[in-house]
């Protein structure tokens, strides 16, 4: 199931950025789920996060061999809890909108778009406008449950405290 929420989300996000076969194997990703994690990927809250890693090409020696390596690590335990607490929703489209919505992360990092590193303020602001273009690229696919699940995250796409929601 989670194979093909990352194969439909790849290619909705691709699709959004206009981004070609070569191009979207270029910011290097992986996506695992908990079993897949070791303790210092487990975390409590989030649904998925995404940790930042230093690639290295093979036999790579020089500074400029070296690439960002992103793993999204899907909290499986987190997710199924609020699968409990809110029976309406189901599992594959919730799944498809947690693995889009890392995979814009990790193209605007790759872009540039946003820093890794941002403050805790940038960083709420940015969760705001994923979501925003999350939102933007699943709101027209005709898939069952989905309309739920956009709904769960609207809170998200509304600005707050002069926070705005860009694209």
């Amino acid at each position: 199931m989670v194979n093909n929420a990352v194969a439909m989300a790849e290619e909705l996000v691709s699709n959004h950025y206009k981004m070609s076969a070569s191009q979207w194997l270029h910011p290097k990703y992986d996506v695992k789920t908990l079993s897949e994690l070791t303790d210092e990927e487990i975390v409590n809250g989030p649904f998925a996060q995404i940790i930042r890693y230093e690639g290295k090409l093979k036999g790579g020696v020089l500074g400029s061999s070296a690439y960002d390596f992103y793993k999204i690590c899907i909290q499986d335990h987190a997710i199924l809890e609020v699968l409990k607490t809110h029976p309406e929703m189901e599992l594959p489209p919730f799944a498809l909108y947690v693995v889009t919505h890392e995979l814009v992360h990790i193209v605007r990092f790759s872009r540039f778009l946003q820093n890794f590193d941002a403050s805790a303020a940038e960083k709420l602001e940015e969760e705001r406008r994923v979501h925003g273009i999350t939102h933007e690229i699943l709101d027209p696919v005709r898939a069952h449950g989905l309309g739920t699940v956009l709904d769960f995250y609207s809170t998200w796409r509304t600005p707050i405290d002069g926070l705005k929601t860009m694209a």
